[in-house]
């Protein structure tokens, strides 16, 4: 199970217990801002994407969309997201678990600014209802972030 991956993989920095497990879905923007008692902005939603032959994830403010004119500045190509059934093989969670964390080998992980502006954020934990509160450093350093880009968009 995806979430015992992330489990272990966060056992290495002695913050597994930090994981939220909820009775309910947290597997979209709105259900995890609900179970985890915060606002909608502040769920780190992780969109997957593939560049070339390669699988990157891009984690973004749940307020925020890629904008496809900065994503194609940034990645030289447009943005391709990953089918459903391409999720899990390719990344190692399930869609409405997909996180940065315990992930497969050979990904590149993107952090958005538009999470900048939170003290905490609450990305995925593997599973379509569990989450953590990470602080922005935090997120920065356990997802083994590549850069900081600026591909997004406010949802409007």
């Amino acid at each position: 199970m995806s979430i015992e991956r992330v489990r272990s993989y966060f056992s290495q920095f002695n913050i597994e217990t930090r994981i939220l497990e909820f009775e309910e879905s947290s597997a979209t923007v709105e259900l995890a801002a609900k179970a985890a008692g915060t606002e909608p902005a502040r769920i780190a939603k992780t969109m997957s994407f593939w560049v070339d032959d390669a699988v990157i994830l891009i984690l973004l403010a749940g307020d925020a969309k890629i904008d496809n004119s900065k994503y194609k500045a940034q990645f030289h190509t447009k943005a391709k997201m990953l089918s459903f059934d391409e999720v899990e093989p390719n990344i190692g969670h399930g869609v409405g678990g997909v996180c940065p964390f315990g992930i497969n080998e050979g990904i590149k992980v993107y952090l958005d600014i538009s999470m900048k502006r939170f003290e905490t954020v609450f990305p995925a934990a593997g599973s379509s209802n569990s989450a953590i509160e990470l602080t922005i450093d935090e997120l920065e350093s356990y997802s083994n972030a590549k850069e900081w880009i600026d591909v997004s968009k406010p949802i409007e």
